[in-house]
């Protein structure tokens, strides 16, 4: 299955690339204690990580959300022919994605909404195709809802050092700027609210801009929480940021609200990045959280 219904809104889960981020847990998860993985080795393999070389398996995908007669995409991957000196994993891809939208519906000028939970190389890089020697909006008819936060943080302009270093390096130029000046984005603050179901919120701390996307229709609800989480141990382990983030304590402070929120509102929890099921319903369990069901998605079965 990669469709499922909340409420009114459709939820399609479309694949760009599923595998080897190349990066042990203890890099990717330098605050995580070794025994969460080690007691969690029996459900995070294969879907979460390769417990043979301790290695992250990762997904990049794009939510595709239906609601009230708009096309809407929540994060854009990674993007294909792109420049990646400082992220190799992620230079010059050529994947199908596009093909993969096609086969859930979708052509790329039937897309009115794209919303960038933050602007990293692996949540911008469909922003914008190579035309020749250009690169320029892949979705012409949509309006690109970026934090502003982010889009003045990243931009190179500014002059910030980010935690991340040069990994971010042309992401801006070629995913960002082109967007920008076609006129196509709307850079928001605070909170934005899209339609009665769906409202984006500032959620900062794994960037200066991270954002939610919170979902709300009839009893349902979920939130798209980007970066907030990229492994399911995070769940378990609440205190525990990943490497890229720019403010630890304020990362650890928004996981432990959204979290905590989803658990009390029976709330489905999608990241950007998990394989296996996708997203996850929470619930308390002491000064900490627990997987308590998972998404009907479909886990992928092939790297790549």
């Amino acid at each position: 299955m990669e469709q499922i219904t909340l409420g009114n809104v459709t939820i399609d889960r479309v694949r760009e690339y599923y595998g080897t981020v190349d990066m042990t847990t203890d890099a990717f998860f330098p605050e995580t204690p070794k025994e969460a993985w080690n007691d969690g080795a029996s459900w995070l393999d294969p879907h979460f990580l390769d417990s043979g070389t301790n290695t992250v398996n990762s997904a990049i995908q794009t939510w595709l959300l239906r609601s009230e007669g708009r096309t809407i995409l929540v994060d854009t991957g990674v993007g294909n022919h792109k420049e990646r000196p400082y992220s190799p994993v992620w230079s010059r891809l050529e994947t199908d994605f596009l093909a993969n939208l096609a086969r859930a519906g979708v052509e790329p000028e039937d897309v009115d909404i794209v919303i960038n939970t933050h602007l990293h190389v692996d949540h911008v890089g469909w922003n914008t195709y190579l035309d020749g020697r250009n690169w320029v909006p892949t979705f012409p008819n949509a309006t690109y809802l970026m934090p502003k936060d982010d889009f003045d943080f990243w931009n190179p302009e500014n002059g910030h050092e980010p935690n991340l270093g040069r990994g971010n390096q042309n992401v801006f130029e070629d995913s960002v700027a082109p967007v920008h000046r076609a006129g196509l984005t709307l850079l928001w603050e605070n909170s934005h609210r899209i339609d009665a179901g769906l409202r984006l919120d500032a959620a900062p701390g794994h960037t200066p801009g991270s954002s939610v996307l919170t979902l709300t229709s009839g009893t349902d609800r979920a939130v798209f929480v980007g970066d907030m989480l990229h492994s399911p141990v995070q769940i378990l382990e609440p205190d525990s940021n990943s490497c890229f983030c720019e403010d630890p304590a304020g990362a650890r402070a928004t996981r432990r609200k959204v979290l905590g929120w989803a658990a009390d509102n029976n709330a489905l929890v999608v990241p950007a990045h998990l394989g296996g099921h996708g997203a996850a319903e929470v619930s308390r369990a002491g000064d900490k959280f627990a997987v308590k069901g998972w998404a009907p998605f479909a886990p992928y079965t092939e790297q790549g």
